[in-house]
């Protein structure tokens, strides 16, 4: 498998440091609302890095964090009036709905970073005893320019970012890189008791010390959005490397943005939406679809016209799945077919091949569609044994589980009334009584019910 590593900025062999211990730190949501569909994209892709290395046999240790406390998280508690924990409480529930809804497989371990208060801490007293951090007024900082390779992942030199920069009056950093590893406590906030007065962490101090607790101190694969790149995920690098005097992460991996209507989304701009606002109008699955469609670093372009773009796709999907159900349950039994079983291979092979050429979702879903159009062409409605379809049904199954799609199939039942329409129908066609069947037939649409007519028998569906 390889992988565009952004330290690199090229495909790299992905080698990890032990196959039954894949180790991979995503940075998750920070929980004072709800996520919108910028944040679904890493959740939808980063899954599917996940359910593929397992899929070839290996085993994967997930992180994903929550951030739960922040500014962010402060001002929603004040303009509520009521506390940051329970501000935190309540989004999490709300994240829990949306991933599920999504799909998303729980992480190994989703930490907190109020339950790593002691690790922080732990980990701002070892970069200030090695002469990386300073205390001031109750507030630490990183010096930035101790680290001499700082900038190396977002592939700025130290001399742009420091003309970038901009320190105010009062500033009292030593110089305007530094950034905040903990924050003075403000009157009525919430705060931790440590050796350079009250407060509480900054971000990227989080997520440094939850990556070493959880997985050590280098890891596999360190994922996120492209907007994290600077400063997070540099400030991530500087904090671990120069605490733990070994390299952070062997690969990083960031997924590319999304425009709403070709316009960068934003709330001043009136085209800001949660997933919730789109699932509550499209359902869950067609955003997970949009999500895996295009390479996953690629910017992509979310309008009504491409959601609905992404229902007809599933669609597509579910039909052929379920004529496969009813071809299955229709099929003489016999021996699975050699030939048909090493072109189900083929397909698997495909797949693999594009997801192993740094994740390459778009060409493993047309493969799936080629996979479709031999079932619904050389399959449904073949005569094929019962064995031979199942081949069908199970490389479809697998192919999607990876994907994460088609995750939403249910098994109809019909009252008994309409079951009897539908018989009536059949023995008014066997006695070659047209005009009733077409009766029947009109009437079963009336009531939601379209009749197909198969050399399997006859076949319905809710519309």
């Amino acid at each position: 498998m390889r992988i565009f590593n952004t330290m690199s900025m090229q495909k790299e062999e992905f080698i990890p440091m032990d196959p039954q211990n894949i180790r991979i730190y995503a940075c998750g949501p920070t929980v004072y609302n709800f996520i919108h569909i910028g944040n679904a994209r890493p959740l939808c892709v980063f899954d599917v890095l996940r359910r593929y290395m397992e899929f070839i046999g290996m085993k994967v240790n997930f992180v994903q964090n929550f951030t739960d406390i922040d500014d962010k998280l402060i001002n929603k508690a004040n303009e509520e009036g009521i506390t940051v924990p329970e501000v935190a409480t309540r989004y999490i529930k709300e994240y829990w709905t949306d991933a599920k809804g999504l799909n998303i497989r729980e992480a190994t371990t989703h930490p907190k970073a109020t339950e790593n208060i002691e690790q922080i801490i732990t980990f701002i007293s070892t970069l200030i005893d090695k002469g990386y951090a300073y205390a001031v007024d109750g507030d630490v900082y990183f010096r930035t320019l101790r680290f001499g390779e700082y900038g190396k992942l977002s592939h700025q030199p130290i001399e742009d970012l420091q003309s970038g920069a901009r320190i105010d009056v009062n500033d009292i950093k030593e110089n305007p890189l530094d950034f905040a590893l903990w924050k003075n406590a403000k009157p009525g906030e919430p705060y931790w008791e440590t050796p350079w007065g009250n407060g509480r962490p900054g971000w990227h101090i989080e997520c440094s010390t939850m990556a070493k607790r959880y997985l050590g101190d280098t890891i596999d694969i360190h994922c996120g959005g492209q907007d994290l790149i600077f400063p997070h995920h540099e400030n991530e690098i500087a904090q671990s490397e120069c605490a733990n005097s070994v390299p952070f992460a062997r690969y990083w991996m960031h997924n590319g943005y999304i425009n709403v209507d070709n316009k960068k989304m934003s709330k001043s701009l009136g085209n800001f939406f949660t997933v919730r606002d789109v699932a509550n109008a499209y359902g869950y699955e067609p955003i997970r679809y949009l999500m895996i469609a295009s390479h996953y670093r690629s910017p992509i372009n979310y309008s009504t016209e491409v959601i609905e773009q992404c229902k007809a796709s599933l669609e597509r999907l579910y039909n052929c799945r379920n004529n496969l159900d009813f071809a299955v349950e229709n099929a003489p039994d016999g021996e699975a077919d050699g030939e048909f079983a090493a072109k189900m291979n083929e397909y698997k092979a495909r797949f693999i091949e594009a997801m192993d050429d740094d994740l390459n979702t778009a060409d493993a879903l047309a493969s799936v569609f080629d996979l479709v159009r031999d079932i619904n062409s050389n399959v449904i409605n073949s005569g094929m044994s019962k064995q031979t379809m199942l081949l069908a049904a199970d490389m479809f199954d697998s192919l999607c589980g990876v994907l994460g799609i088609v995750y939403n199939r249910k098994k109809e039942s019909i009252d008994s009334e309409i079951e009897n329409l539908i018989q009536q129908r059949a023995e008014a066609r066997k006695a070659r009584n047209f005009a009733e069947a077409d009766r029947i037939r009109d009437l079963l649409k009336e009531q939601g019910i379209v009749i197909e007519d198969t050399p399997q028998g006859v076949k319905w569906r809710r519309i």
